[in-house]
C-alpha cells in the first residue's frame, strides 16, 4: 500500500485485511457502498457518516467565466455537484489533536 496516496486497489487491500474479507469481498463491500453513496446524490439526498463526514449536492448558479485561451466571455451553466464536509473526528485526526490528546491522557 501506498504510503502517501491510497488508490481505489490499495483500499480495497485495507478493507480486505482490516475486516479479515478477501479483497473480492472488500471490492463488493467499497463497490456496494460508493454506488449508495452515488445513488442518494443523486435523488438529492445526503450521506452522514458521523465522526468522518457527509456527502451532499450544492448547487452552483450559472456564471459568467473566461476562455483561458482565447480571453472570451463564457457562460457557465447551472449545476448541481457533490460536496464532502469532513466531520469533527477526521479533521482531529488529520490535524494531530487525536494523538495529541491520547498522549496526554498517559
Amino acid at each position: 500500500m501506498a504510503a502517501n496516496n491510497l488508490n481505489k486497489s490499495d483500499l480495497v487491500e485495507a478493507i480486505a485485511e482490516g475486516a479479515e474479507l478477501s479483497k473480492v469481498q472488500a471490492e463488493r463491500a467499497l463497490s456496494s457502498v460508493l454506488e449508495s453513496v452515488t445513488k442518494t446524490l443523486t435523488k438529492g439526498g445526503n450521506v452522514t457518516l458521523i465522526g468522518f463526514g457527509s456527502f451532499s449536492v450544492q448547487k452552483r448558479k450559472a456564471r459568467k467565466g473566461k476562455n483561458p485561451r482565447t480571453g472570451e466571455s463564457i457562460k457557465i451553466p447551472a449545476r448541481k455537484v457533490p460536496k464532502f464536509t469532513p466531520g469533527k473526528g477526521l479533521k482531529d485526526a488529520v490535524s494531530g489533536i487525536a494523538k495529541k490528546a491520547a498522549a496526554k491522557k498517559k
